[in-house]
């Protein structure tokens, strides 16, 4: 099997690079089927009217529907061979940037992935995650290429809610461990090959920015500036994180993450949320190395990432909804399997008990 790396073919960062959008659609087309929510077509139609002056460029609106599903994607590319555009932007979150790529998927054309919170590694991956309507895991749609361009945009994301930004770096936390897992049971990536040496060098970096600038970044956030650090930490959620997940692999954070999905208590976290304990519980099941593990919570417990279940909304441990959990992370079709050891079922429900008491405990030592 092959080393591949995949990316975008273009990433664009910068403080108001949106108002360029229509610039750089030129060679893809000049007719954009923007998806968007409601609330977040308020916020960047000025700015790409601006741009589209210049170019002549016809625009189409369409609002998404809240949910990355099978319905979902073929209400909306009904839509787009009824609109006349030529490229399909998705504009917004984690689950617009999933529906957008598999939407450009089946309708045969050019897509860019413009995010407005820096709270997901979707938006540079050749990859959908394709939930049912009611908001749980179903499947992944693995795509033949990555974005044409991803374009970001750092001064609407330093506008974001903080606990956005927070929720990115927890998905972007288990890149370096979950690459680590893979390259040590010698699993595939996401594109048909292995991890090469520039990806994990670039999974290993994710974490070290994450550590080095997380808490400098959050904080310049919550004073609605952009700095240097935020720059640094916006890099590393959207572009390390998604070129370190998708060409090393992901394993058991992501599986525990999907686990939790069907667990209605925890619908109100963000992927990024789940994910971060779901990093916390693969270290547990790998018994990692004290020192490891104590930097890592005390990252999560200084951004504000989640150590217990009931950061995650569980309020009472019932032990068969967490074997729930574990046995949906063990599943078939899920990513536990590119752990470097066999994983069951009981050793994830054991290791998520723990990874609780150990969140209590370390909050414990801080009061």
């Amino acid at each position: 099997m092959a080393n591949i790396i995949g990316s975008p073919e273009r990433y664009v960062q910068g403080s108001g690079v949106l108002k360029d959008l229509c610039k750089h659609l030129q060679s893809m087309g000049n007719a954009p089927f923007i998806l968007v929510s409601a609330s977040g077509k308020g916020r960047v139609e000025t700015p790409i009217a601006e741009g589209a002056k210049e170019f002549d460029t016809k625009i189409v609106y369409e609002i998404f529907n809240g949910e990355s599903s099978r319905n979902e994607i073929n209400r909306l590319l009904k839509a787009y061979r009824e609109s006349g555009c030529d490229v399909i932007v998705g504009i917004g979150g984690g689950k617009i940037h999933d529906t957008a790529k598999a939407l450009a998927y089946y309708a045969e054309t050019p897509v860019v992935i413009v995010p407005t919170i820096a709270g997901t590694d979707a938006p540079c991956s050749a990859l959908s995650v394709i939930y049912t309507d009611d908001g749980v895991f179903e499947e992944y749609l693995f795509l033949p290429r990555n974005p044409n361009m991803v374009l970001v945009d750092t001064d609407i994301i330093s506008k974001a809610p903080t606990r956005l930004l927070v929720a990115g770096m927890g998905d972007a936390l288990a890149t370096y461990f979950e690459a680590r897992a893979c390259k040590q049971s010698d699993s595939g990536n996401f594109i048909g090959g292995k991890y090469t040496v520039t990806s994990m060098a670039i999974a290993k970096l994710c974490y070290d920015t994450l550590i080095s600038d997380g808490v400098k970044a959050l904080t310049a956030v919550k004073a609605g500036v952009c700095t240097k650090a935020l720059e640094n930490i916006v890099e590393a959620n959207t572009y390390l994180s998604g070129i370190g997940f998708e060409s090393c692999g992901i394993a058991a954070a992501h599986a525990i993450h999907n686990g939790f999905t069907a667990i209605e208590e925890t619908h109100d976290c963000y992927h990024g949320e789940k994910v971060a304990f779901g990093t916390l519980t693969q270290l547990v099941l790998e018994n990692a190395d004290t020192q490891e593990l104590e930097e890592v919570i005390n990252f999560c417990l200084d951004v504000g990432l989640p150590t217990s279940l009931k950061d995650l909304g569980i309020e009472e441990i019932k032990k068969d909804e967490i074997m729930k959990v574990a046995e949906l992370a063990c599943g078939p079709n899920d990513t536990m399997g590119c752990m470097p050891f066999a994983v069951t079922p009981k050793m994830v429900c054991d290791a998520i008990i723990a990874t609780d008491a150990l969140g209590h405990y370390y909050k414990a030592k801080r009061s």
